[in-house]
């Protein structure tokens, strides 16, 4: 065995070596019959327990690679050959030879059990629940909307009668002053933050990113070769002066910030530190991408301008989307910034989808245009205060000492940190028992320990319940 386990890797050890070996036989370096180390002394050799081994050997084994045989050994199989026969193909390999990474190992359980629904309590989901959806209103601009008489595909940057209102939404909601023509309609903030990382940035490129930050559970980063180093986060948001070091240091290319009621912290970057950030951006000629998900949720009386308010010379790109105020499966998201930046992004928006469907943008135009939307916008603050009130309480009221938490002034979620040691894959399989999800703070580039709960996914009168049933499960471990 001519390899070595890196056993700084994400991936388990006994995975490292399954992987290494089907390499090592569909590419026939061990062709049928080969006889392979035994457990013994193949674990000696990669400096790993015994039963490592025989975990990854018994695996091979179930799938077809592998013969093992009462005092013969261990043999590459040469009757069952399963993947590798000539009319099968081995699409194993296929998908995970793409350069599009996955979802982290607890991220992707967390969706599972969403989507599944066996689940009691919901912390997790960043989004809505049911209740505050305004479904009455989306279905009166269903039924109210002009249908398009143009099918036929909308412009590369999108439905221009919605990059109109859009337009005039952000002058009078943020003081952004935004052309249509400066103006992408994306499906959401996420595909937002993928044509950047593809379009603006090249593999190797290094991006400087909140620590913690949701940016953190994203895989499209490292799907796109970039390198990512964190800004540290205090109860003012990131120190602006941290930024210009890691570009001395490590040529950073572009900053990307979650300025207000930041995910997962909750924290909001206070004015002074804007206009810095902006400063020393300017001065060194890279780029700040904005994203904005909550600043319409505010509980406080002043809202927090954004950063791109402040920007005279495009340096900002700002990227908002409906999915926090509205619905998230509506899909309406949007980036501003230079034109050129904006029509470079929407060429490649056309290859990839040639464009979103003009039916939800012609719904997002009209919800814009409505006067209740304003209406639903004050109801949801109202609501998810009362709700964050609420989980506030249940949180000293249960828990007590347990945990150490910040009250956020806006947004959807709560930053906690339990004062005893835990493992967060053992507290997340543990709540899962207890039909309870909620987002593990390892996830956003903590350590163990750090939880966020949602308080917008439930509905007022079962938050308690739903911390009393995350107590059970702490005290369970």
């Amino acid at each position: 065995m001519e390899w070595k386990l890196d056993k700084t890797s994400r991936t388990p050890l006994y995975q490292q070596i399954v992987d290494e070996l089907e390499r090592k036989i569909s590419y026939g370096e061990y062709p049928p019959g080969t006889r392979l180390l035994p457990e013994r002394k193949l674990a000696e050799k990669l400096e790993v327990n015994r039963m490592t081994v025989v975990h990854a050997y018994d695996e091979l084994s179930a799938r077809g690679f592998l013969e093992r045989k009462r005092g013969s050994g261990t043999i590459v199989s040469s009757t069952n050959w399963g993947v590798f026969s000539k009319n099968e193909t081995n699409w194993r390999r296929y998908v995970e030879g793409g350069s599009f990474r996955t979802s982290y190992p607890l991220v992707q359980r967390i969706r599972e059990m969403v989507s599944e629904g066996d689940i009691d309590f919901d912390l997790a989901s960043g989004e809505l629940s049911k209740d505050l959806f305004p479904t009455e209103l989306l279905q009166h601009c269903l039924k109210t909307c002009p249908f398009p008489e143009d099918l036929s595909y909308v412009h590369q940057q999108g439905f221009l009668p919605l990059r109109k209102t859009l337009s005039s939404h952000l002058k009078e909601a943020y003081r952004i002053k935004a052309s249509p023509s400066s103006i992408l309609i994306t499906s959401g903030a996420q595909q937002a933050l993928y044509l950047i990382t593809q379009c603006l940035l090249s593999p190797g490129d290094a991006i400087a990113i909140e620590a913690p930050s949701y940016l953190y559970s994203l895989p499209l980063f490292q799907s796109a070769g970039l390198r990512i180093f964190g800004l540290p986060v205090d109860e003012n948001g990131i120190i602006p002066r941290d930024a210009q070091k890691l570009y001395k240091e490590k040529n950073i290319r572009m900053i990307f910030l979650n300025p207000t009621y930041q995910n997962p912290t909750g924290t909001v970057l206070n004015k002074k530190r804007r206009k810095h950030i902006l400063e020393i951006a300017e001065s060194l000629g890279i780029p700040v991408v904005e994203d904005d998900p909550f600043s319409s949720l505010s509980f406080e009386e002043h809202h927090h301008k954004p950063i791109k308010s402040y920007d005279t010379n495009g340096n900002v790109l700002y990227i908002g989307s409906l999915s926090k105020v509205a619905a998230s499966s509506l899909r309406i998201g949007w980036i501003t910034g230079p034109e050129a930046v904006i029509q470079r992004l929407g060429e490649a928006k056309q290859q990839m989808d040639f464009g979103l469907s003009v039916f939800p943008q012609t719904i997002a135009n009209e919800l814009l245009q409505s006067s209740s939307f304003l209406i639903h916008q004050h109801h949801l603050i109202r609501e998810l205060k009362e709700r964050r009130d609420e989980m506030i309480q249940a949180l000293k009221d249960v828990l007590g000492d347990e945990i150490t938490f910040s009250i956020p002034m806006g947004g959807l979620h709560i930053l906690g940190k339990l004062n005893k040691k835990v493992s967060d894959k053992q507290l997340v399989e543990q709540t899962i028992k207890n039909k309870l999800l909620y987002m593990p703070g390892s996830i956003y580039g903590m350590g163990d320990g750090y939880v966020r709960f949602t308080f917008a996914r439930l509905r007022k009168e079962k938050i308690r319940d739903a911390i009393g049933r995350f107590s059970q499960s702490l005290h369970s471990l």
